[in-house]
């Protein structure tokens, strides 16, 4: 039987209201299966890799061709947003380094853009998550740079844990129910709320039961950007249903706007 929300009444698939390009990790094995899982069947989302991260990890001034070469190559399908969708990298440089990301795409393609770093810092000021745990699978370096980077936004990380991981095996290997363990256990009473960082983990998964179980608003790399993407799209398209991503962050309006 064809599904009527992503077929025609032939039985042939629908075009789609609306189309996200993602610039991705070529390490990442996460974000597709997240977003086909979470954003509305009515958003047609392409994707393209680019050596950011591991043994490519360098300075956003030479990493500026490879991420100029996946937008472009995304470029070609006409989306009408592209997002950089990696935490550590788009947070590395602090808020300057960010705008350079987002400047790079806008001024390759034309297409208004998107980081995981300007949804992440929506996300938190709408949920009015001022000071919050941060927990990763990166080394402590890398969180450095993310604490670095929200200090300069106007949040606080109170507390913060880096499991030391080392590349995409080691980080998607750790389970939904251990990600949730672990928030349980570095819990602050200062805190507003939760931080789980990276776009290659299964952490979305954990997020409803950590609010249950705290009480308070759990964000993720991935949901933020999901999230904030498709509310961007959702301005001009509002037939486009929200994107069914997990926790309380679902019912709220965004406040940034895609750099055009």
């Amino acid at each position: 039987m064809s599904d009527t929300k992503t077929t025609t009444a032939r039985g042939r698939l629908a075009p789609p209201l609306a189309r996200i390009g993602v610039i991705l990790p070529t390490s990442n094995r996460m974000i597709e299966p997240q977003f086909s899982h979470y954003a509305p069947v009515e958003v047609g989302v392409h994707f393209a890799r680019a050596q950011i991260t591991g043994p490519w990890s360098r300075s956003l001034d030479l990493l500026a061709p490879e991420i100029a070469r996946a937008a472009n190559t995304l470029a070609d399908a006409r989306p009408d947003l592209i997002v950089f969708n990696c935490t550590a990298t788009s947070m590395k440089e602090g808020q300057a380094g960010d705008a350079f990301l987002l400047d790079t795409i806008r001024k390759e393609t034309g297409i208004a853009t998107m980081s995981t770093a300007a949804a992440v810092n929506d996300a938190l000021r709408v949920m009015k998550v001022k000071r919050f745990v941060l927990l990763s699978p990166y080394v402590q370096a890398t969180n450095d740079h993310e604490i670095h980077y929200f200090a300069e936004a106007g949040f606080e990380v109170v507390h913060d844990i880096g499991l030391g991981l080392v590349g995409g095996d080691q980080y998607i290997a750790v389970t939904p129910e251990r990600w949730v363990d672990i928030a349980l256990a570095n819990d602050r009473p200062d805190s507003d709320g939760f931080f789980l960082a990276c776009t290659n983990t299964t952490q979305i998964e954990a997020i409803e039961e950590i609010e249950r179980a705290t009480g308070k608003p759990v964000l993720n790399s991935n949901q933020a950007v999901i999230w904030a993407a498709i509310n961007h799209l959702r301005q001009t398209i509002p037939a486009l249903p929200q994107a069914t991503i997990p926790g309380a962050l679902r019912e709220r309006t965004p406040r940034v706007q895609a750099a055009a």
